[in-house]
């Protein structure tokens, strides 16, 4: 094989960058609240704004830009309008929808009780099973992910996730979907 021909080989997520609304509020939540170590700040040249880097465990950092000028929020297109436990989740194609970080199972209720009593409103502990809806009340064997969905103080989808079960070759039994182009029509707007 040679050098071209080799899978890249990545080491985990560099960062994720996200916009938020008010640099020090943001600095306030992720440092207080979730206990990220802020590592490396930027200021934008002309005044754009701000960059600003968490360490997230692992190597992995949680970045967030804030722009002067930037444009509002779009909930429902650039992120969800809710929790998935409490309304609509779906975003735009190309949109952030959360970002879940990883946590030992046997920690995740004590974490979901500090981030309530931070007063972040948290969902229930979330099974994910391969049941007709992915979620059930009940842990069981078939159950591959336990978690705890929140948001940051601009709505950003927030998610604790734990592993439940080692995975394996039978859990990828799912053809990926293609999707169905409509015909435009006179006063339609198209796929």
């Amino acid at each position: 094989m040679t050098d071209t021909e080799k899978p890249i080989e990545l080491g985990g997520v560099h960062h994720l960058a996200l916009v938020c609304s008010d640099m020090a509020r943001t600095v306030e939540f992720y440092q207080r609240v979730l206990g990220l170590r802020l590592i490396k700040t930027v200021e934008l040249p002309a005044g754009m704004g701000q960059h600003f880097f968490f360490d997230i465990g692992s190597g992995d950092t949680l970045a967030f830009f804030w722009f002067t000028d930037g444009p509002g929020p779009a909930p429902g297109l650039a992120s969800p309008k809710a929790r998935p436990d409490n309304g609509e989740s779906t975003s735009a194609v190309a949109s952030m929808n959360h970002v879940a970080f990883q946590v030992a199972p046997e920690r995740l209720e004590e974490y979901r009780q500090r981030l309530m009593a931070s007063g972040v409103e948290c969902s229930v502990v979330v099974h994910h099973d391969d049941s007709e809806w992915t979620v059930t009340d009940d842990m069981h064997p078939g159950v591959f992910l336990s978690s705890v969905y929140f948001q940051d103080p601009d709505g950003i989808l927030l998610e604790m996730a734990a592993w439940t079960k080692v995975l394996d070759e039978s859990d990828v039994r799912h053809q990926p979907a293609t999707a169905v182009r409509r015909p435009v029509t006179a006063g339609s707007k198209g796929a």
